[in-house]
């Protein structure tokens, strides 16, 4: 699109003078139009008066209000018409693929994206920009374009939005098409024709908008590249280049235009002549829940079951978000439910397909339903009689349509395919086609909705297809050897496989579908004859897995094969790949039909929805043929495939596409270098989805930490990174800390293994004290000693946001734990401190000896950690209080042993701990040494003893990993409460403790991991009576 003129802020409050550039332009041109206020040539403008301007106006407002009188779907926008998308163009998706395609791809979902409120349409989004002259409005067809122009011009007409315009000119391509050739002033009168006065009366006013509501219904496609340009106002041209010189500026430069198409017409129209782009959003769940309780509302216990039904199909499900085909499900479903089966028919059930759902609403339509009561149902033989001719005539109608390009249709179109006025008139027809009347006093009909015309046109070629010698698609001579259902049904593959705009797509699965058997035994009798698929459907399976040509990336027209064969229920292909999926088998498929099934089940499976897990031994051909379908993943796990910097480069221009949708990628143990990660860092300057990136395991080195620390400058959606065991040592610790002072997005940051020193601790500790937006840093396994601690402590007592923080395996002493008591002190936001501890010192007297109760651990045994989560405490049976107690109540959460070694974590006035809690009041206590054996004194390392401690320290988790496991004094999570082994002598009245509420979920990483967490309920108990409990997580 191109970038609006910008004003200052003193010209933006002013208007267009005489003497400003945009004035002298505006007067040349009414000069040249006839216009001018000065000279004989224009004696009408120089009578002209504020009132009748407003008379003018009022005659305007008041024709539109009648013109929409009784109009049901003016009872008041919906929300979602009420406040539009804000895009920035088109997408290659919208430009090349079907508006089904495009739905099923994207999964019903929308780029996020600001909303503009429909009373601000037409407004500058800023007070230095100016109003839009060229608007374009673009949604999937049935979405509601149509009904939008109608709300606004309603409500306009009402005084409620678009108060800026004098004038507004609603017309419609359908309008349009019934002229050769129109000339501006003939364009403007033909809105209001009533008044009888010129258009470039009309035109005059000080503020008009122009309104061409669907421009993919124009008959000649607009050719901006090859229209000769016109000035002239009354100069009568043909109706495209009538359009393409006013979009241009060239008629009526000062009048607003506002076109509404579908996204892929929409692109003839070249973005640099666009100044606005919205985009209609389809419904949300809610809005499918409400629009079928609308459709019944005498009947709720329907609406419920019609809901469940089309839940029950997650692609169903998904095409409802488009409201034309969600009433379109509704009224079949509808059908359905109240069908009751006669002594032949077999027991309804329910669609799975979309021509299992279209062939039910075949059925109602011939059914009669929507017909006036009281009338007599038609009998067999006459329903079989004309649904055939129904076909004969409109499928025929709709065929071609659709191979020409044409949706709307006139009467001089239909006595040129030989259809019937009269049959339009029936109730059948009605179901189908819709009738409008023009501005020319024509009448247009176009079918109910797109898909429809699809239906109707591959029943019309499923059937004239078992008689026709001639190529159906040219209509060309006859030839002999192409006679039989399969040539015509491989003439039709092979052109839906070649169209590049996808139009035949849903075409081809209609006619797929009409050989299932389901539906065969749903329109025998009245489509078809009874059983004759059973002749065709395994040959046409096999024809169509012969489409799918080798060496080839999957695209859509791929991807569509698949779904016709799920149409033509022969799913065994796609079964086999996703039992392959689970299995993680997929290295061995690497077939072209293989590649195509895996990116049919990445749109469709409900596994792959959530994340599209590709992992082990996934080859650089496979992966490169799937590119095309990876956009529209949202979370993608590539990890242990032994990918290599190619491959990143292919990753890289997946990620740099401006239709990428995925949102977590992960590739973590693969084989990428500096060169890798710098692909990735390029695709990071401009991707505006990735919000995870997970590179553990892989040898990116220092060269590509700075690459990607370069984009993180740039980059303003990435909030996950891991870097973990990468080798990037303090370099590419230095470089990412550059980038985290400019960087306000990421969140999450891990640099475990990366043998990162004090050099690096520190160049991260100046960056923490001006970023504000990282809240989590992993530094685990790395060679940070004191002096890094010391560092990041002193960044600590600056920073505002960081909530966790991991220095587990450092070469860290007791003089760094000193720095980190400091620092508790004065930090009031670090919630989750994973923290080093030393070797216990040996039992006095037996130097080296390990006692009975102190247990080695193993080679392979991790660390465990001991959590503590701030929450409810329990004193005594049936009673609660918050966290903050009264000073003379023990407040005891956790213990953690080691032989006699523990952990306490809680609050205490100074004096009345016991023998085993040696808390002061900054509230944190380290007993490296625990107490002395038989209740001599042990050694006690403090790690905060500061009164402002106990008001600021917001610390939520302090893990002390000792090098063995400890023995918590716990209790199971479970309904039951039981104390821990081994220690039922110290709770001789744990049975009176209340019960503990459910399990607590394990949290989850960014990209989906879980954490391995048993969670328990730690008592403090004072003289063998349990006083209150707490959760504790131990982690192993």
């Amino acid at each position: 699109m191109r970038k609006q003129e910008v004003r200052t802020g003193g010209e933006a409050g002013q208007g267009r003078g005489p003497s400003s550039p945009a004035g002298q332009v505006k007067a040349l041109v009414d000069l040249l139009a006839g216009k001018s206020s000065q000279g004989s040539q224009a004696p009408h403008t120089a009578d002209r008066t504020p009132h009748s301007d407003d008379s003018r106006i009022q005659k305007c407002q008041e024709a539109l209000l009648n013109r929409a009188k009784g109009s049901p779907e003016l009872s008041g926008p919906s929300p979602r018409l009420t406040n539009l998308l804000l895009v920035e163009g088109l997408t290659d998706l919208q430009l090349k693929e079907h508006d089904f395609t495009q739905v099923e791809t994207t999964r019903g979902g929308w780029h996020p994206a600001k909303t503009i409120a429909l009373d601000r349409l037409f407004l500058p989004l800023s007070r230095v920009s100016i109003p839009p002259r060229i608007s374009i409005t673009i949604g999937v067809a049935g979405v509601g374009k149509t009904t939008l122009v109608r709300n606004f011009v309603h409500l306009w007409a009402r005084g409620q939005v678009g108060k800026d315009f004098s004038l507004v000119l609603p017309l419609t391509f359908r309008d349009l098409n019934t002229h050769e050739k129109l000339s501006a002033d003939r364009l403007i009168r033909s809105v209001f024709p009533h008044t009888g006065e010129s258009g470039l009366v009309a035109a005059a006013l000080p503020k008009i908008l122009l309104i061409l509501d669907g421009l993919d219904e124009c008959k000649t496609p607009l050719d901006f590249s090859n229209t000769v340009a016109c000035t002239d106002p009354k100069k009568e041209i043909q109706v495209d280049h009538l359009i393409t010189n006013i979009i241009r500026g060239n008629l009526f430069p000062e009048v607003s235009v506002w076109v509404t198409s579908r996204p892929g017409v929409a692109g003839q129209i070249p973005g640099g002549l666009v100044d606005r782009m919205t985009e209609i959003r389809g419904f949300t769940e809610e809005e499918i829940k409400v629009c079928l309780e609308e459709m019944f509302p005498e009947d709720h216990a329907l609406s419920d079951w019609v809901l469940r039904q089309v839940q029950a199909d997650r692609a169903l499900y998904l095409m409802c978000t488009v409201p034309a085909f969600c009433r379109l499900a509704g009224s079949a479903l509808g059908h359905l439910s109240r069908s009751k089966p006669g002594p032949q028919d077999a027991e309804p059930w329910t669609p799975r397909t979309l021509c299992e759902l279209y062939s039910w609403y075949f059925r109602m339509a011939l059914g009669g339903d929507g017909q006036e009561k009281g009338k007599a149902s038609p009998r067999i033989e006459q329903v079989a009689h004309s649904s055939r001719k129904m076909v004969g005539t409109l499928g025929r109608l709709a065929f071609h349509g659709l191979v020409r390009r044409k949706y709307v249709f006139y009467e001089q179109d239909l006595k040129a395919f030989g259809v019937d006025l009269a049959l339009l008139q029936s109730a059948l027809c009605g179901c189908f086609l819709r009738r409008e009347e023009t501005l020319a006093s024509s009448t247009a009909y176009c079918f109910t909705h797109l898909s429809l015309q699809e239906f109707v046109a591959a029943a019309y070629y499923y059937s004239a297809s078992k008689r026709a010698i001639f190529d159906l698609f040219t209509e060309g001579g006859v030839s002999w050897p192409r006679l039989g259902f399969l040539t015509h049904f491989r003439s039709a593959a092979q052109r839906a496989m070649q169209a590049e705009d996808g139009r035949l797509d849903v075409f081809l699965r209609f006619l797929s579908g009409l050989l299932s058997p389901k539906v065969n035994a749903l329109l025998a009798g009245s489509l078809l004859a009874q059983g004759e698929q059973q002749g065709y459907r395994a040959q046409v399976a096999e024809l169509l897995q012969g489409c799918l040509r080798p060496n080839v990336a999957v695209c859509a027209r791929a991807v569509n094969i698949l779904r016709c064969l799920h149409e033509l229920q022969h799913t065994e292909l796609a079964r086999g790949v996703q039992a392959a999926m689970e299995s993680g088998g997929l290295a061995a498929l690497t077939g072209p039909q293989h590649r195509a099934a895996l990116a049919y089940l990445l749109q469709v499976s409900d596994a792959c929805a959530r994340e599209a897990s590709l992992s082990l031994r996934l080859s650089k051909g496979v992966l490169q043929s799937l590119l095309p379908q990876l956009l529209y993943c949202r979370s993608l796990r590539l990890d242990n495939n032994q990918f290599q910097d190619p491959v990143m480069e292919l990753l890289g221009s997946v990620l740099s596409g401006k239709d990428c949708r995925i949102q977590r990628i992960s590739l973590a143990e693969n084989q990428i270098s500096n060169k890798g990660a710098k692909a990735l860092a390029r695709s990071l300057l401009v991707n505006r989805s990735l919000t995870a990136l997970d590179l553990r395991s892989n040898s990116i080195g220092p060269q590509g930490a700075k690459a990607l620390a370069d984009a993180l400058k740039i980059n303003r959606t990435l909030a996950f990174l891991s870097l973990q065991s990468n080798s990037i040592r303090d370099n590419g610790a230095r470089s990412v800390a550059e980038a985290l002072a400019a960087n306000r997005t990421l969140s999450v940051l891990q640099f475990s293994s990366n043998s990162i020193g004090d050099g690096g601790a520190g160049a991260l500790a100046k960056a923490l004290k001006v970023n504000q937006g990282l809240e989590s840093l992993d530094l685990q396994s790395n060679s940070i000693s004191d002096a890094g601690v010391a560092a990041l402590m002193g960044a600590l007592c600056a920073n505002k946001t960081l909530v966790s923080l991991n220095l587990r395996e450092n070469s860290i002493s007791s003089e760094g734990a000193r720095e980190l008591a400091r620092a508790l002190c004065t930090n009031s936001t670090l919630k989750n401190l994973e923290y080093p501890d030393s070797q216990p010192p040996p039992r006095p007297g037996r130097p080296g000896h390990r006692g009975g109760n102190e247990r080695k651990p193993g080679p392979h045994v991790p660390s465990p950690a001991v959590e503590f989560h701030p929450g409810r405490c329990c004193q005594g049976p049936g009673t609660s209080t918050t966290a903050q107690q009264e000073p003379d109540q023990p407040r005891f959460t956790g213990e953690c042993h080691r032989g006699r070694r523990r952990l306490c974590s809680g609050q205490r006035t100074q004096g009345q701990h016991g023998p085993h809690c040696a808390l002061s009041a900054g509230g944190l206590h380290w007993l490296p040494g625990g107490p002395g054996a038989r209740g001599r004194p042990g050694c006690e390392q403090n790690l905060g003893d500061s009164r402002t401690a106990q008001q600021r320290c917001q610390m939520r988790t302090l893990c002390l990993r000792p090098t063995g496991f400890p023995s918590v004094t716990c209790f199971p999570d479970e309904r039951s409460v039981l104390p821990a082994p081994g220690r039922a002598s110290a709770l001789s009245s744990f049975s009176s403790l209340p019960r503990l509420p459910g399990p607590v979920p394990a949290p989850k990483s960014p990209l989906g991991q879980s954490n391995s967490r048993d969670t328990y309920a730690v008592c403090c108990c004072h003289q063998g009576t349990p006083l209150s409990f707490r959760w504790v997580t131990l982690k192993v």
